[in-house]
């Protein structure tokens, strides 16, 4: 538990200081595909969520299980995507007017917020999971999976908004 509450600490402090850094690491225009890649992941990891979800309601324990640690190698391959592009390349400006704009803000502001929120509850479910603990993987999973069904969804949408502005 000690690893995952510094790991819980310690990536967000992590991304945020990327986000700040001004100056940033040349290491060719390559970087510009990976804002498409991670929504790529992001899509792939809602659609493993969902399946997952069906698998444990079908009883298909084991097939849930390698569902769900795809799902959980999908967030960390996100999060390497994530700190390389923010690492390489400044963020990028929303462009558009209106209501839009606010809205996609609202999406955008929500799955950051919340990703702070489910990245503890992931490890720690997973932790739960892989040490049998069923019981409290249960009831962790109760708050931790709509959370990052909803992390996962609003990160596709949010690209899809900010997509013609890269």
């Amino acid at each position: 538990m000690t690893l995952i509450n510094v790991i819980s600490v310690a990536i967000p402090i992590v991304v945020a200081i990327l986000l700040g850094i001004r100056q940033k690491i040349d290491l060719g225009d390559w970087t510009k595909v990976l804002p498409h890649l991670i929504g790529v992941i992001n899509t792939i990891t809602s659609i493993l969520l969902l399946y997952g979800l069906y698998l444990i309601k079908q009883k298909q324990v084991e097939r849930h299980k390698k569902v769900m640690s795809l799902a959980f190698l999908m967030g960390g391959l996100f999060l390497i995507c994530y700190v390389m592009y923010h690492l390489t390349n400044p963020s990028t400006t929303y462009g558009g007017e209106g209501v839009i704009k606010y809205i996609y803000y609202f999406v955008l502001i929500s799955h950051i917020l919340l990703s702070l929120v489910v990245l503890p509850l992931v490890l720690r479910a997973y932790y739960f999971a892989l040490i049998k603990e069923f019981d409290l993987h249960r009831k962790l999973t109760k708050y931790a999976f709509p959370i990052w069904l909803y992390v996962s969804v609003t990160g596709v949408i949010a690209y899809l908004m900010i997509k013609p502005y890269y």
